[in-house]
Parts: structure tokens; C-alpha cells; sequence
């Protein structure tokens, strides 16, 4: 029988080793009185939906420095969020960002509630995003449980019954856990110790400070945990893509419909993406085929597109979208599908 884990045994460590983060207050300083900024938590909780902290760093960066805070990116152009966004991913996110931001400012003069209740009503904040920002921000006792908090759950006390059953079973464990005292570094804490020592493959259970207390590796289970009901495998979908410049190297680029996959994001135009896709070109042309084809993975979907090129005069009219100057073309504003087809396109 282990020992129930101790809240203190686990920020005395997470006081040594914190990951060092541009969102976070080091644990040393908010001891001192400094406070988070709400904005800064909310916005990476919100980019680190689905994504890796290595991958949202830079991006985290560029829009804090362009929006310092949540008023100055409520007036931000939706176009500019988007390009700035473009290959984070999960384009959901940052259409919210701004419905969120511009919510906040407009009713509530700028300031973000401190209230799970007042948080969850607001758009693209679930459960988890709105417990972290009344944790971290405004040192809350709220239970926050990301998948690296599940992880260290199911060992710390061997639950087996499998993913996604179990979550509601591990939110439980992880509430008894939670600390009144300092729960915003605990909840920062717990989720560094699933990131960096809990880890899913080899982890460093003595370097645990709740090694004494991990039934999972007591029992020898730990590797096998969590468990998780087998996912159903993706299916594969195709299209095709209209790669169309013009003699003077202006490029046909469509606008996403706002709702829907990649939405509001900049693109090349296409066809549906299905099983058996239409063609759709967006021009009369002659059009040529490249032999490879783009290959991209989704959430619920593999993506093959079919890359079409032509070249028409600076006065073809164009049937959908419109040509951007060479000069005022960004690939990097392109979400990464798109992106793959312009480096393919001009590779060959």
C-alpha cells in the first residue's frame, strides 16, 4: 500500500525544475507577488489545444508582441489573426480567439472573469481551458487535467479501465489532489511532471517525487498506463488543387469560407475533398498535372490533393478568388496544406 501523494512534494520540485515558458511566471516570482497576466494564459492554453509547446512558442511570441493585450486583439484585423495563425492548425481555434477577444472587450471593458461559470460561456473555452485560466491565472483551486495529468493519474493509482472511459475517474483523483495552497504552480507542476518525467515511453520514475507513491510502479503496470480504446483507422480523402499565375507572377488565391475545415484561411483553389472529387477548376486554361501529389494528415482524415497548374494573361478574370500580387504573397500566411502545395508546385 502507497502513501497518498503530497501537493508539497510535488511544487518543492516543480520549485527546482519548472519548464521555463513566455506564458509562465516563474514559481520564485509569483511567491514575490508577481501576478499573471490573464491574457497571456488564455491565449496559449488556447493555442496549446492539440499542439506542442515547441510548436507554439514562436507563435505565441509574434502575437503577444503585434497584440499586447486582449483589446488590441480584438481589433485586429480577422485576416491578420489568421495569416499570423496559419500552420498552427485546428483553424477552429483562432476564429474563436477573436469572437473571445472581442467579447471581453466589448462587455466586459477588457477584463477577464476569474469564474469558471463566467468562463465556460465564452466562445472556444471548454472545460479544461476554462478550469487552467481560473488556475493558473487567478490561483483558484481548480482541477485542470490535460492529457499529462491523465497519464500520471492512471499510474499514480493504477486505474486501468481505459481512455476515454476513464476520464471522469481521473478528473476525480486529480480533484483530491488539488491544493488550496498555490494552485496555479501545482497545476502548472502536475502537467511538467507528465511532460517531462512521466512521460509516456521510459519514464523517469526516479526522478519522480511521487515515486513512493506510484501504485502503477509498484505493481509493475505503470508502462502499460493509461490504457486506451483502440481508434478507429482514418480515411482517405481526395481533391483537387488550381495552382493559377499569371504572366506577371500574380497567383490566384481563394478565401475559405469561415465555417468548415481551414476556415477563413487562404488557399489555393480547389475542389471538394471527398472520394470521388469533381473537378472545379476556378479558369478556362490549359492546364498541366504535376505527377506527385500532396499528402496531408487531419484530425478525422487522410488528404491527397491533385495539383493542377496553369499559366494565364493579366487579364483573365477569374471565376472564384482573386490574384495576389507577388510582392504582397506570404507562403508562410498559407495553412501548411496549402503551403505543401506551393513548395511541391515550385520544386518541379
Amino acid at each position: 500500500m502507497c502513501d497518498i501523494p503530497s501537493s508539497d512534494d510535488l511544487l518543492a520540485w516543480y520549485d527546482r525544475h519548472a519548464r521555463v515558458m513566455p506564458w509562465r511566471i516563474p514559481p520564485q516570482d509569483r511567491k514575490d507577488g508577481r501576478e499573471p497576466d490573464p491574457y497571456r494564459v488564455w491565449l496559449s492554453e488556447i493555442m496549446l489545444q492539440q499542439t506542442t509547446v515547441a510548436a507554439v512558442k514562436a507563435y505565441f511570441e509574434r502575437f503577444t508582441a503585434r497584440w499586447p493585450n486582449v483589446r488590441a486583439l480584438a481589433e485586429a484585423k480577422d485576416a491578420d489573426v489568421m495569416g499570423e495563425w496559419a500552420g498552427l492548425g485546428y483553424y477552429a481555434r483562432a476564429r474563436n480567439l477573436l469572437k473571445c477577444a472581442r467579447m471581453i472587450t466589448d462587455e466586459m471593458d477588457a477584463i477577464f472573469p476569474s469564474r469558471y461559470e463566467d468562463l465556460i460561456r465564452l466562445p472556444g473555452v471548454g472545460p479544461y481551458t476554462a478550469s487552467a485560466v481560473v488556475a493558473i491565472a487567478f490561483d483558484h483551486p481548480e482541477t485542470v487535467v490535460d492529457g499529462n495529468v491523465e497519464r500520471v493519474m492512471s499510474r499514480l493509482f493504477n486505474i486501468h479501465t481505459p481512455l476515454p472511459l476513464s476520464k471522469n475517474e481521473l478528473t476525480h483523483r486529480a480533484d483530491t489532489l488539488t491544493p488550496a495552497t498555490r494552485p496555479g504552480d501545482y497545476a502548472q507542476a502536475v502537467m511538467d511532471l507528465g511532460a517531462t518525467i512521466c512521460t509516456p515511453k521510459r519514464p523517469a520514475c526516479g526522478l519522480c517525487p511521487w515515486t513512493n507513491n506510484c501504485v502503477g510502479r509498484k505493481s509493475g503496470t505503470a508502462l502499460e498506463l493509461p490504457k486506451k480504446i483502440p481508434k478507429k483507422q482514418k480515411p482517405t480523402r481526395y481533391g483537387f488543387v488550381y495552382f493559377v499565375q499569371r504572366e506577371d507572377d500574380a497567383m490566384l488565391l481563394e478565401r475559405r469560407p469561415d465555417k468548415g475545415l481551414l476556415g477563413g484561411m487562404l488557399g489555393w483553389p480547389g475542389s471538394d475533398w471527398s472520394e470521388a472529387p469533381e473537378e472545379n477548376a476556378p479558369v478556362q486554361a490549359s492546364w498541366h498535372p504535376i505527377k506527385s501529389q500532396v499528402r496531408h494528415t487531419f484530425t478525422h482524415f487522410h488528404l491527397q490533393l491533385s495539383i493542377m497548374t496553369a499559366s494565364v494573361s493579366p487579364g483573365c478574370v477569374p471565376q472564384r478568388g482573386e490574384f495576389v500580387a507577388k510582392s504582397k504573397f506570404n507562403p508562410s500566411e498559407l495553412p501548411t496544406v496549402m503551403r505543401k502545395v506551393f513548395d511541391l508546385v515550385k520544386s518541379t
